[in-house]
């Protein structure tokens, strides 16, 4: 009778261990001079009195509108954005309605803000997570915001400070972006080293109006292409000091 073949016996590995990520260190901004800290001090006081109601030019009237507005605003006018919404509220209100449209109909609605299929996919995905894990209600925490799809910290900040009052960071959108360097608040180029620059210059209570203001300067004196410089009380950098360093 043939003896049965022994199985070979699979040697036991341990398992790969993942190599650790390495986090950079948050970079911190260095103090301010008592200079550079009165010549901020002048920038603040100097948009709150040009702008002294200043506030977000989106049209909503609850937290869940103003996300949706805040989605469409991307890459569009604000002006844009309030043409569209109203329809948009119209049809789906509240994230239970909008979480059961289908998408060629949120595309019809909202094609003018451009890139219209992708904001379409993030409204519908955004109102589906409400839905499934917030009970349709638009969070109050940045951490739970920003897993919305199509919600970074832009957004977040957005509706975190104008629908609830926190604040949480400072909105850093593209008007925020330009004054920022042009006044010599920072000299970075990019919104997630910026805002880290204001928030440490611009005093807490102060992060929500402050980026309502500079957005409104933005629009109305500085814009991109031809500052009006005659107009503007500002203590620029171009004009009088070097900017603030990192």
């Amino acid at each position: 009778m043939a003896r049965a073949r022994k199985q070979p016996v699979k040697k036991r590995t341990a398992p790969k261990q993942k190599k650790a990520v390495r986090k950079r260190p948050t970079r911190k901004p260095r103090p301010l001079t008592a200079e550079e800290q009165a010549r901020v001090g002048t920038i603040i006081a100097e948009l709150a009195r040009l702008y002294p109601e200043a506030t977000c030019e989106l049209d909503f009237t609850t937290p869940f509108q103003l996300l949706c507005a805040t989605i469409l605003s991307a890459q569009c006018t604000d002006e844009r954005v309030n043409m569209v919404t109203p329809e948009l509220y119209r049809r789906w209100p509240d994230a239970g309605a909008l979480a059961g449209a289908r998408q060629a109909d949120v595309e019809r609605v909202i094609k003018t803000t451009g890139f219209f299929r992708n904001k379409a996919k993030s409204l519908l995905g955004m109102a589906r997570k409400l839905v499934a894990e917030h009970g349709g209600e638009v969070p109050r925490t940045m951490a739970q915001m920003i897993e919305l799809p199509g919600v970074a910290r832009k957004t977040a900040n957005v509706v975190l400070g104008t629908a609830y009052g926190l604040a949480t960071g400072v909105v850093v959108d593209t008007h925020v972006q330009r004054l920022s360097q042009r006044l010599g608040l920072t000299r970075h180029t990019e919104p997630k080293h910026i805002e880290p620059d204001l928030m440490a210059r611009v005093p807490e209570d102060q992060w929500i109006v402050f980026a309502h203001r500079l957005i409104w300067h933005g629009r109305r004196v500085c814009n991109a292409r031809k500052p009006d410089c005659t107009r503007c009380p500002m203590p620029c950098p171009a004009r009088l000091v070097p900017q603030l360093s990192s």
